[in-house]
């Protein structure tokens, strides 16, 4: 199975000096192919991969660009695969048309087989023109990296991904299975009455946040204060960022563990954020982040994710008897079951109907039609 583990390196001064002559070459050879594949596009012509390819050769061969041999060969020429990957994204309708890249985004570097070395015996790690590089190993691995990608983020921090071919082993069965009811106010609520709580790290750190970016917005554009206070914008966003990530992992990782059939909704969360007053906490829960942690862990660890239609009324309907309010709107987090008189938590309801038809759907699955409760 095909990993990437990251890891955080830190460069020399030399080192970090040389990067920065990579990932600008980078970053120029994307947005020169982009902007020479764009104008043939509005021309209506199409620039192969094969041709974008050839014509950086030419480049390369220019005397105003001669710098560009300074660098290895190979990040220049993964940025141009990148491309033609972002390209076919597009015209699949799977992504939004390629866009130019920043200096003051995200930086990376593509390293293939032939330019970086692996001794597995010493861990170290050698990229070509740049040198051994000081790294963080934070776990262990058995396989040898097929592809190296070097990235520098907005926050100034240096990290290490590697591609690797491991064998996962499954965890051990439990025979357990839960229903869960992702939220905002509480990420999830379980079938079985627990609650993940969401800590809602955009609002903790959302004082210091504007406080800096107002001191950001005041100060002159190309000055070192600016780039000094832009800098602590960034590592503030990136304490949010790797917060809530972190939070995520460990929730998705401890469920996984426990149950062997996972059944949530598959909600259209792109359609959700379109709801201005819940764009910004929808966001912040990361309910789509959630719901693909966990479907990679099961598939990793040997158990099964069962998502149910989206428009199931999962709220409204009673798991008691089956009877479904006509309306139940957001406020309403208790209601009283008008046929039968079951007493509700909504989103423990919720999370209740949601197991119930994702067993039917597994039934259904394995042995043909089941009418659920």
């Amino acid at each position: 199975m095909k990993l990437r583990y990251r890891f955080r390196f830190y460069p020399t001064v030399e080192q970090a000096q040389e990067l920065a002559r990579v990932f600008g070459s980078v970053r120029y050879v994307y947005n020169w192919a982009l902007r020479l594949r764009s104008d043939a596009y509005r021309q209506g012509q199409k620039i192969s991969y094969n041709e974008s390819s050839a014509a950086l050769t030419t480049l390369k061969q220019r005397e105003d660009h001669a710098w560009l041999n300074e660098v290895s060969s190979v990040p220049l020429q993964q940025s141009l695969r990148h491309l033609q990957t972002a390209y076919v994204s597009f015209f699949d309708k799977r992504a939004d048309y390629p866009t130019f890249k920043k200096k003051t985004g995200k930086q990376s570097a593509d390293y293939a087989s032939s330019a970086f070395k692996w001794d597995a015996d010493n861990r170290h790690l050698s990229l070509s023109g740049i040198g051994r590089l000081d790294v963080h190993w934070s776990r262990s691995f058995k396989s040898t990296p097929t592809t190296v990608t070097v990235t520098k983020d907005t926050a100034g921090r240096y990290f290490v991904t590697l591609v690797l071919d491991e064998t996962i082993k499954p965890l051990p069965k439990t025979g357990e299975s839960i229903g869960i009811d992702l939220g905002i106010n509480r990420l999830a609520t379980l079938s079985n009455g627990e609650r993940i709580t969401n800590p809602k790290y955009t609002s903790k750190y959302a004082r210091k946040l504007a406080r800096a970016q107002r001191a950001l917005a005041r100060k002159q554009k190309g000055s070192a204060r600016r780039e000094g206070t832009r800098l602590r914008v960034a590592k503030i966003q990136a304490k949010i960022a790797d917060t809530r990530q972190d939070h995520l992992h460990k929730a998705t990782t401890h469920l996984v563990r426990r149950f062997d059939v996972i059944c949530i909704e598959d909600l259209n969360v792109r359609g959700m954020v379109k709801n201005h007053n819940l764009a910004k906490s929808i966001g912040d829960a990361s309910l789509g982040a959630f719901g693909r942690m966990l479907e990679y862990k099961c598939e990793w660890y040997g158990k099964e994710l069962v998502k149910i239609d989206r428009y199931f009324p999962s709220s409204k309907t009673c798991n008691a008897c089956g009877y479904i309010s006509e309306s139940m709107p957001l406020g309403v987090r208790e209601w009283v079951c008008p046929e039968c008189g079951t007493s509700h938590d909504r989103d423990e309801n919720a999370a209740k109907n949601i197991l119930a038809v994702g067993h039917t759907e597994r039934q259904n699955a394995r042995r043909g039609s089941v009418s659920p409760k």
